[in-house]
């Protein structure tokens, strides 16, 4: 980088919102030239959103992302895609991201905890953190959970899992996920539990954990540690969803502190 580009990609310390703008990833105290926004400010702009789309079109390097998964060790990932033949049925037609082409590779486990990594809308999402938040949470459940070996999904909406978690047989269904890219992050990944998968869930049977993305957003051990929670507690309630609540930060805080709402 020149010393003019530097010059111009550094804040104004005059600019009382350069402080602010330093601690969030949001767009404040934008500014104006005349009628209009900076121009710095608009070519940051095209830059995130150049991203958000570069982000929802990159394919899945479904070997190297094999391969990272592997490197788990929770045992030999098996591969799925949706009835999605290409990116573009995929963003057009979402009911085919939520049904599998085929089951073939899935073997029935009957374990107690299934892992699905799917690509979403955002590949770079599970490229980037789906391997170290699955270690994470498998490092934080405790060992007398059985868990099956993890399925890469390919063109994938969230109820694929359904069939997927139905397919292994296991009791509980951790689906990791790349999320919609936003102008502010185009590398989030979410969580979404589901108790007892089958088809014809609904989003009210589901629990989600979003904006995971470290260092700025939610780590894979605060991840991990409510993805914990979330199946002991699914597991003595019956089932997950509305009624399932996130009590994974009840042990952190002292005898007779009050959780807020």
């Amino acid at each position: 980088m020149s010393a003019g580009d530097a010059a111009a990609t550094r804040e104004d310390p005059r600019d009382p919102w350069s402080e602010l703008r330093s601690t969030t990833q949001s767009r404040i105290g934008l500014g104006r030239a005349g009628d209009a926004l900076p121009t710095r400010r608009v070519l940051e702009f095209r830059v995130a959103h150049a991203a958000a789309r570069d982000a929802v079109h990159l394919p899945l390097d479904v070997a190297a992302f094999t391969a990272a998964v592997r490197e788990v060790g929770l045992g030999e990932p098996a591969v799925v895609r949706s009835c999605a033949a290409d990116r573009g049925e995929y963003l057009r037609r979402p009911d085919l991201g939520r049904t599998p082409a085929d089951l073939d590779t899935v073997s029935r486990t009957g374990a107690d905890v299934g892992f699905v990594l799917a690509d979403g809308l955002s590949p770079r999402a599970l490229m980037e953190h789906g391997a170290p938040l699955l270690a994470a949470i498998a490092a934080e459940l405790p060992q007398h959970y059985t868990l099956a070996p993890p399925v890469v999904a390919t063109q994938a909406r969230v109820a694929l899992g359904d069939h997927i978690g139905d397919a292994l047989g296991v009791t509980t269904l951790v689906l990791l996920i790349g999320e919609r890219p936003g102008l502010s992050v185009a590398d989030s990944l979410g969580v979404y539990l589901t108790h007892r998968p089958q088809p014809g869930r609904t989003d009210a049977d589901r629990n989600c954990i979003s904006n995971i993305h470290p260092p700025e957003g939610l780590g894979y051990v605060q991840a991990a540690r409510v993805v914990t929670g979330l199946v002991d507690g699914a597991r003595r309630l019956g089932r997950s969803g509305v009624e399932l609540k996130d009590t994974s930060r009840a042990a952190t805080l002292g005898a007779g502190a009050v959780l807020e709402p």
